[in-house]
């Protein structure tokens, strides 16, 4: 069964509370959607402004695949700045609900009822499609809103679409109240607010309760708690129904739309956002990652490549060895056993400190290892800052020098000078290196950041480049000082 997609981003998602969109902005967005294989973009409601005709003209007048739409009230003058719009379809939104009929409208029903059918009359005769949307249907009394929707019919409206408003349905009371609407062999759509997080499941209900079209919102923003999430829907239909739905939509774009509205309107998508959120296929557990790397299907339903994304191996507290191998193979860095599972050991201290090990963060931990695995002579056992007000900074380190254990002492300007002052004492008998430039950097934001250290040190005629990274800035610095020996130190053993 071929489902049509009614798209309302441009008109109901900017009614989410901050968001105001320019002519140039809706424009971009109506191509997406477009592009994607949207049927009907409901581009704006045309009597809000002289900024949301021009959007809408700017829109009508691009040629598009679409169906263009406007939001109208039950008001002639509403249809006419439609047609000067130049729309396809009038959405035609009439209030159904005794609490709207009393008291927005402070109307009566056959009042409301008469103005429906002259102005859905009034719309058929100025050639527009006419989508006749009861507003606040899912709490209007079914007897007069079947007897409203009859007589919408009879005027010629195209399609109805019984409206959830506020979203006071539930999936079973959705299928019974689209079933119990069905049965007037009209084309049915469906329009499904979050208010209780059910838009998409009502809709989905609504669908297999004979609806042949859906509403809904990329990213499901709308006033409130949004609207039904028309990518939700989509794959929903798409994977979970074996093939019993179709729709027009171009799975693998779905994505990219969704940056664009989200870039457009400034609302942020949640990173566990269902379908197009940051971490839908990021893996961080062993468990996860070492199943996905043998078999995606173990942990994906979706595959990344039907919605033209890719799956991430996330490094964290818990990673595995077989996911953190894989990242860094990504990243284009080969350890062997041995520096797999020193890196992985840092990793898990970094991030029991309750830090995120960022794509940078593991380079440099990866770098940092790399770097130290060349280590023969010189290895830090340990080291001890005194340091504060009207204190010389003073260090103490323990070196491993070949097998014996060397204790020394230094002072400086600061804690960093003072240990790596205490350094050169310890391996002053058999090795002069100078501290020729120092570089620090921060690599991720924060007072907890992981610290590059960047030392170049030489020793006679020959200048060594070295690194240091950590939590830890004298840590670091001695590290990367070390490393420089180290790496001087071999190389004057191979002459």
């Amino acid at each position: 069964m071929k489902i049509n997609i009614l798209d309302t981003t441009l008109r109901d998602g900017e009614q989410t509370p901050g968001v105001s969109l320019t002519s140039n902005e809706k424009l971009r967005i109506a191509r997406a959607l477009d592009e994607i294989g949207v049927n009907i973009i409901e581009a704006g409601s045309a009597i809000t402004s002289d900024g949301e005709k021009l959007a809408i003209r700017e829109i009508t007048s691009q040629d598009l695949d679409a169906e263009i739409a406007s939001f109208a009230r039950s008001i002639q003058s509403d249809i006419d700045v439609c047609l000067d719009c130049g729309v396809d379809t009038v959405n035609l939104v009439v209030p159904t609900s005794d609490i709207h009929i009393d008291y927005k409208l402070k109307s009566s029903r056959l009042q409301v009822q008469n103005e429906m059918v002259e102005n859905i009359e009034y719309a058929k005769d100025h050639g527009l499609t006419v989508e006749l949307s009861a507003e606040d249907a899912s709490r209007t009394d079914m007897d007069f809103l079947v007897d409203t929707f009859k007589l919408a019919l009879d005027a010629k409206a195209d399609r109805l679409c019984p409206c959830d408003t506020v979203g006071v349905l539930t999936p079973e009371r959705s299928f019974d109240f689209y079933r119990e609407l069905s049965k007037l062999n009209a084309k049915l759509s469906v329009h499904c607010h979050n208010d209780y997080g059910l838009a998409v499941a009502n809709s989905l209900q609504a669908i297999r309760a004979g609806a042949s079209e859906v509403h809904g919102t990329i990213n499901g923003i709308g006033e409130r708690a949004g609207n039904a999430s028309l990518e939700e829907i989509v794959v929903s239909l798409n994977n979970l129904y074996e093939g019993k739905y179709t729709t027009d939509i171009k799975i693998n774009q779905l994505y990219n739309t969704s940056i664009i509205v989200s870039r457009s309107t400034g609302v942020y998508i949640q990173p566990n956002k269902a379908i197009v959120g940051e971490n839908v296929f990021a893996h961080e557990s062993g468990i996860h990652t070492d199943g996905v790397i043998k078999n995606t299907s173990t942990y994906e339903s979706i595959t990344p490549e039907l919605l033209g994304r890719r799956r991430k191996f996330v490094v964290g507290k818990h990673t595995g060895t077989k996911g953190l191998n894989n990242r860094l193979s990504e990243l284009g860095i080969e350890v062997n056993k041995e520096q797999l599972n020193t890196i992985f050991k840092q990793v898990k201290e970094f991030a029991d400190n309750g830090k995120c090990v960022t794509d940078v963060d593991l380079q440099a931990i990866a770098d940092n290892v790399l770097e130290k695995d060349m280590q023969q002579k010189v290895n830090l056992e340990e080291v001890t800052i005194v340091s504060g007000n009207k204190i010389t900074p003073t260090a103490s380190v323990r070196l491993k020098i070949d097998q014996d254990e060397i204790l020394e002492a230094g002072i400086g300007l600061g804690p960093v000078d003072a240990a790596i002052n205490a350094v050169k004492k310890s391996i002053n008998e058999f090795a002069n290196v100078k501290l020729d430039e120092y570089h620090v950097d921060a690599i991720t934001g924060g007072t907890d950041a992981l610290i590059d250290v960047i030392v170049k040190v030489s020793m006679d005629d020959k200048v060594i480049s070295a690194r240091g990274t950590g939590s830890d800035i004298i840590n670091a610095s001695v590290e990367a000082y070390l490393t420089g020996v180290n790496r001087l130190l071999e190389n004057e053993d191979n002459l």
